[in-house]
């Protein structure tokens, strides 16, 4: 695969990002593409390494060495022909998956991984560009109907995959637009929405019908979820509609951090903060929470706190600090004993290089108030890590100032109304429960109830979502047909 000395004689090269004093003007994607020559090095760094741990350190097992040497020899058209025989979404993946197939690459065990996700991201793009990207609708319909809940990756995942082999596939959405956490929590700056719309657009010429606003299930909704339904649809219409439904609609419910002063206005989960965001940007509809001129402090170190430091520096936030429960990673992991699985190490996002004060192993002990029911500052203290346990250290008590504050630390669990509306068992995490072995793979307690995503694994990669989506397609598929010529 690639050149064979090309990984002794090209270094890997990172996509360039636009200049932060540019970037922080807009909304817009800042990341520049490979150029075909820059693509190509990178691609003939893929070595024949003979077993390419790469495609099982990613989760759609792309078959990554082999469009990596079409990319090299310029074949584009047929890269981005195996590339979507695993993935159907590669310009969602290209632009936000952490690309655990760098980390699984075994040039990774000495050196710099191949460019992995920047080639990818390459081919995609030119695959749009050149019109290599059409609908492929079904020849043949089987009359079939399926109900699809939730637009996210794995829900549009599985809906495209049904739609293919014929059967006339409904997606139920209860936000205003397409594509769930991808549509409306992750900014633009990340996801041109543009891109989740062409695909909606290929889908709907394969025959695949979208209804928003729709929420499925019981209308009272947890604190801090978005819904912009007008139309409520019962589990037992869908039941008795559809010969088989997917329960597609994502882990939702934010964690909340019980301490102090939570109720004092200015302290919000961080969806509030960047579904209004999009919309703003996407829809003209003004964003209630302004961070403009204010002190902002995120909890929670991974990519939805991230997400909080990117909008606020595009507020003009007076400063911006982002704090994290466990103790700072190394800068560098110890290869030898991680490869080929995800590393545990320091990562800096762009968002970050935006401006951004980072303290590690901080515990908020509270909120101050101002006298008139706002948070002014925030409470804190200093944890000791030893054997995975923390301790508070004595006498590190410290206070800032904070006038607005983002619990960004993840999700706990989907909308249980929605499973309880469908009477599907949980599992210990409140989880829908399915198994992805053996038999009946991906059906719930439920007769004709699948569930995949996020809602039966729990908070995981756009990149898991689409997986779950395409096998539980394909187990759909067979529950209807008896068989299913769709891969696994």
């Amino acid at each position: 695969m690639g050149k064979p000395t090309g990984f002794l004689e090209f270094e890997r090269l990172s996509e360039a990002y636009a200049p932060v004093e540019q970037r922080l003007k807009n909304y817009k994607e800042f990341v520049v593409t490979l150029t075909d020559e820059e693509a190509s090095k990178q691609g003939a760094r893929c070595m024949d390494c003979g077993i390419p741990f790469c495609n099982n350190g990613c989760p759609v097992n792309n078959i990554i060495p082999d469009w990596n040497d079409l990319v090299y020899r310029g074949n584009w058209k047929e890269a981005i022909e195996v590339l979507h025989s695993t993935n159907n979404f590669p310009d969602f993946t290209g632009r936000i998956c952490p690309a655990p197939c760098e980390a699984a690459c075994t040039l990774n065990i000495n050196t710099e991984a191949v460019g992995i996700k920047s080639i990818e991201h390459a081919i995609i793009d030119k695959a749009w560009e050149n019109g290599w990207v059409k609908p492929q609708p079904s020849a043949v319909k089987t009359g079939k109907k399926v109900a699809v809940v939730g637009s996210g990756p794995a829900g549009l995942a599985a809906a495209q995959q049904l739609a293919r082999v014929g059967h006339d596939v409904t997606v139920f959405e209860k936000s205003s637009r397409i594509g769930g956490l991808l549509g409306f929590g992750i900014p633009d700056f990340k996801l041109d929405k543009a891109v989740i719309d062409r695909r909606v657009e290929q889908m709907q010429a394969e025959g695949v019908v979208f209804k928003t606003k729709v929420l499925v299930g019981d209308k009272n909704l947890p604190a801090g979820i978005n819904n912009d339904a007008t139309e409520v649809v019962s589990a037992e219409a869908l039941k008795a509609e559809f010969d088989a439904v997917i329960l597609a609609a994502g882990s939702e419910v934010p964690r909340d951090l019980p301490v102090p002063g939570r109720e004092l206005k200015g302290i919000y989960a961080a969806l509030e903060f960047l579904i209004p965001q999009n919309k703003e940007v996407q829809q003209g509809i003004a964003n209630p929470i302004n961070v403009k001129g204010k002190h902002v402090i995120v909890i929670g170190g991974g990519d939805t706190g991230s997400d909080c430091v990117g909008t606020s520096n595009r507020h003009g936030a007076a400063s911006v600090t982002q704090f994290e429960l466990m103790p700072m990673p190394p800068e560098s992991e110890n290869k030898a004993l991680t490869w080929p699985y995800w590393p545990y190490k320091l990562r800096t996002s762009s968002s970050h290089d935006e401006g951004c004060s980072r303290d590690f192993a901080v515990a908020t002990k509270g909120f101050v108030d101002d006298g008139k029911g706002n948070v002014k500052a925030l409470k804190a203290v200093r944890l000791d890590w030893k054997d995975g346990k923390m301790a508070e250290v004595a006498g590190s008590e410290f206070e800032l100032p904070c006038d607005a504050a983002f619990l960004a630390m993840g999700f706990t669990n989907p909308v249980g109304s929605l499973l309880d509306a469908f009477g599907v068992e949980k599992d210990a995490r409140a989880n829908a429960k399915a198994t992805t072995d053996g038999e009946g793979c991906y059906r719930t307690n439920v007769d004709k109830v699948f569930a995949a995503g996020d809602v039966r694994r729990g908070q995981s990669l756009v990149v898991w979502a689409i997986r779950e989506g395409r096998q539980a397609a394909r187990e759909v598929d067979a529950f209807l047909m008896g068989s299913s010529v769709l891969p696994r």
